[in-house]
This record gives C-alpha cells, structure tokens and sequence, in this order.
C-alpha cells in the first residue's frame, strides 16, 4: 500500500507541474466508455471559457481508490484544484478546512432555490457552499437485456417472486441471470435495493438511524438471505469484475440482468442500445416509489492566487449552467442536480428518473444510499461493505448469523 501511495502521489505531483494558471487540475474516476464521454462535456465547457483541463483519472467505480490518491496529494501539501466527491466524504474534508468557498458564485446564481435540500446536506458545510453537485444518480435500478427478457416471458419482474422466477427462466435459457462485479461497494449496491425493498421505514431505520433492533432483527435476516439467493444467479468468475464489464455482459447478451446505479446506462448508450427496443430499466422489484441516491459533486480545495480561484468559480458555475445539466446528464445516465431543467432531450429512462426523483423528493421517500456514502459517515459505510461482501461470499451459515454480525460491526463503529 505505501508503495502505492508513494507512486501516486508522484505521479499526480508530476501531472500537476504541467498545469497553467489557468488550468483546472481534477482528480476523478470517470474512467469507463460512458463516464469518459460524459466527462468531456465538462471539458469541452470550460474549453470554451479559456480554461485548461489537467486530468488526473484514478479508476475504481466506488471512489475508494481516488480517495487514496487524494490522501497522497493532499500529504504531499499540493492538493488538487478540484475532486469528484461523495456524501459524507465531502464533509469530512470540510471539517478538516481543505475545501475552499463557493458562497460568492452559488449566491449569485441561486442555488439555494434549485438544488434540492437533500443535496444541500452534502454540498454545505457550517452554512456555506463547499461543493457543486453534477447530478443525482439513483441507485435502485436493475437493466435488463431485452431480448433476454422476451425468452423468460417479457414481463418485467415487479416483486420479488416475479424477479426470482425470471432469474430461473434466464438460467434454464443458458445465460447468466445477473450480471455482477465482486467489488463490496457492488455487493453493496445490490443489498441496498434488497433492504429498501423490505420498506422505507425499514430503510431508515436500518441505514439511516442505525437501529439496532432492526440492523440483527428478523426482517435484516430476510435480506441477508436474498442476497444470498441472488448469488446464486451470478457466474462463477465474478470476483473483482469491474461494474462496466458487468454492464457490457447484459449489452452483449451474455447476461440477463444487471443491478446497477443508473450510471449503467451511459455503457448502454455508448454502445448504440436503446431503451425500451434494446435494453429495459426497472426499479429494483419492490421499490418503485421510493429513491436511493448518491450526488456526484465536485468538491474545490483551498488554492492560492486569484487566477486559480477564479477558474474554480468558473468550473463551479459552469457545473451548474442548466444548460451543461442537461447535456452532461443526457449523457451520463443520471438526472440534474437542479429541479428547473427540462427532461425534453432525456431518453424514456432519463425521464422515468426524473419523475421518479420528482416523486420521492416530495413524499418524503428519497434517502441517501448506504452503498455510496450518503446514508451513514464512511466508518458505518465500510462496517456494512465488510459484512455485506462475506454475506454475499458465503462466510455466514444464514441470514440471521450475517444480520447479528451487522449490528454487531456498525454498534462498533460508534
């Protein structure tokens, strides 16, 4: 691990000396086909302004191995202009006095209005803008693979029966049911769909509120099994399959289904696929009308000299332009992080997400993802991957032996 880090920050250090004043120097892991393409939207937006783009890609869907990165360039005393961030992450180094000030720019243009509170939560610190959200990504989806679904019947699975029962016909049609990374924030991923299929109240008061009762009670111990049962549906070379690949297995018609934030349709895109002819996007079966979400947000460190401070303010508003919202989001597979942009030129999936947003931000229903760090701090977050990812492994003789120990490593994290 030192041996990294030290590599890292070298090379990040390096990549930094090449930066013009002008230059934004930006940390991500936007890294596969649909990321990438989304990204240069970003790009291409701040080209036209005057401003340089140093790209700093540190790949890993979850953000953990950028994070690392970070660290090193931070440990070095040279942190960079800007950094992808999520949830709890960002406040963390908010606390810590890293992270610069976008009062003046969010002031002037009104984000207060049109960023929605739950975003707020992250992109605030003490009062005061430390963060400018790109999107809400949602995270309870599943992608089906059209043709795969017509042979198991054509009915998108809407419970959980029904979703086992399509698993069954697309195995016995000789493909791999779902498609699946073994990365813990993938497993992850899928267990947040399984928990909030159980019921937002649930929900909450699992990931949320921490409840102890409810992290080792009986309806936990339920979840655990289905996670558990859709292992079973998942080839055997799985482990350490990045998301996309996972992704590209459901695009190509070697899997049927893929349980996946709505990033996923961005690789679906960016192989020519369309929604509803080629590919079919559902919520997780249980959990339509309810929301996870994570927010990716860039969060700008403390800079010295006006010009780079200016082309921070510059890269903030431009992240906020409702015009860049909808391009880049159009793109990337997830819906605007303000409320006022248009759905005209999203896709019939990018529409179902907005509306879907719409209506859970209003009901009451919307809830930061445990998966993606916006429903605990990343000490909980990391506590639940462990327990998550030996659940979905087989390192528990059942669901209530897996739910004990979650309660037990969570109440440890306090």
């Amino acid at each position: 691990m030192s041996k990294f880090l030290t590599t890292t920050a070298i090379a990040l250090t390096m990549m930094a000396g090449v930066a013009r004043a002008t230059d934004v120097e930006v940390l991500h892991w936007w890294t596969s086909g649909g990321e990438a393409a989304a990204l240069n939207v970003l790009k291409e937006d701040l080209a036209s302004k005057g401003i340089g783009w140093v790209d700093m890609p540190v790949a890993g869907g979850g953000g953990e191995a950028a994070m690392t990165a970070l660290r090193a360039r931070v440990t070095a005393g040279d942190p960079p202009t800007a950094v992808q961030m999520l949830g709890f992450d960002i406040l963390d180094w908010a606390e810590q006095g890293a992270l610069g000030n976008l009062d003046e720019v969010a002031s002037a243009e009104g984000w207060d209005k049109v960023i929605p509170e739950a975003l707020q939560k992250f992109s605030k610190y003490d009062g005061h803008w430390i963060a400018a959200p790109v999107n809400v990504h949602s995270t309870n989806w599943v992608w089906i693979n059209k043709a795969a679904l017509d042979a198991a019947g054509g009915k998108a699975p809407e419970s959980w029966d029904e979703l086992v029962a399509v698993l069954d016909k697309m195995k016995a049609n000789g493909i791999t049911p779902l498609a699946h990374g073994g990365q813990p924030w993938q497993d992850a991923t899928i267990f947040d769909g399984v928990v909030l299929s159980k019921g937002t109240d649930f929900y909450k008061k699992a990931f949320v509120d921490l409840d102890e009762g409810t992290l080792s009670g009986a309806d936990m111990a339920d979840a655990f099994d289905r996670l558990m049962k859709l292992r079973t549906y998942v080839d055997d070379n799985f482990s350490g399959r990045d998301w996309n690949l996972a992704s590209a297995m459901v695009i190509d018609g070697k899997a049927g289904m893929q349980m996946m934030g709505d990033w996923a349709k961005g690789e679906f895109l960016k192989a020519g696929k369309k929604p509803g002819a080629d590919f079919v996007c559902i919520r997780f079966p249980g959990t339509q009308g309810s929301v996870t979400f994570n927010s990716d947000q860039f969060a700008m460190f403390n800079v010295s000299g006006d010009d780079k401070v200016k082309a921070q303010m510059e890269m903030a508003s431009s992240i906020e332009s409702p015009k860049f919202q909808s391009a880049f989001n159009v793109v990337k597979g997830s819906v605007p992080a303000r409320t006022d942009v248009p759905d005209t030129d999203f896709d019939d999936c990018g529409k179902k997400g907005m509306k879907d947003l719409a209506e859970a931000s209003s009901g009451g229903t919307l809830f930061g993802s445990m998966a993606h760090g916006h429903a605990a701090p990343a000490a909980v977050k990391n506590a639940v991957y462990d327990v998550v990812t030996k659940a979905f492994n087989g390192g528990y003789k059942d669901g209530a032996e897996a739910a004990k120990a979650l309660a037990e490593a969570v109440a440890a994290t306090k």
